[in-house]
């Protein structure tokens, strides 16, 4: 019997949702300098892209009373009235109000992931929404860990679990699917 790859799965934003995962002060001073700045562009690459083709944008804070709000470098780039999901559990689905978010439109079962930490937020929220049903995707250049390690581990495991492992480049013009869309040229300056 001939061993069958799975499918290679692209991102739509007519079903596709953008979460990102608490990008907060105290644990953002934990991360190695040089990988922060590479997800902060990332994530605000992604969420800028997530606002011109009206994908909806979720933003996670864990324990912000301890760790503080999502960072400024995040924050100035969201929408105004966004107002994050607070939460205690290290998996967003566990958040009390989530699942009410998520399922405001059945059609959008794709998840996009970013934000910190690889290796236990990000993991178990992918985790969480894999089991709930949804196809859930993380873009490599938009979460970290305190140690590279922690984070190539948490993007294995994820990969072995059948989570697309994708970056934030490929995420925006997936959205887009052709140059002839009517926000190509807003979207692909993003990542000039």
């Amino acid at each position: 019997m001939p061993h069958t790859q799975p499918e290679l799965t692209l991102c739509h934003a007519a079903t596709s949702q953008l979460i990102i995962v608490d990008v907060q002060e105290r644990l953002a001073t934990s991360m190695p300098k040089r990988d922060l700045d590479v997800v902060i562009a990332n994530i605000n690459r992604l969420s800028k892209a997530a606002d011109l083709l009206d994908i909806p944008v979720i933003v996670t804070e864990q324990y912000p009373k301890g760790l503080g709000p999502t960072i400024d470098a995040v924050r100035d780039h969201l929408p105004a009235d966004l107002e994050p999901l607070q939460k205690t559990g290290f998996s967003t689905c566990s958040a009390s109000g989530f699942e009410q978010r998520l399922t405001h439109d059945e059609t959008r079962k794709q998840i996009i992931l970013v934000g910190i930490e690889a290796h236990i937020c990000v993991l178990q929220t992918a985790s969480g929404l894999q089991h709930w049903g949804y196809q859930v995707f993380v873009a490599a250049d938009g979460v970290c860990s305190r140690t590279p390690a922690n984070r190539d581990n948490g993007l294995a495991r994820m990969r072995q679990s059948g989570i697309q492992i994708t970056n934030a480049e490929s995420v925006a013009f997936e959205w887009m699917g052709d140059a002839t869309h009517e926000r190509f040229k807003e979207v692909a300056a993003l990542f000039k």
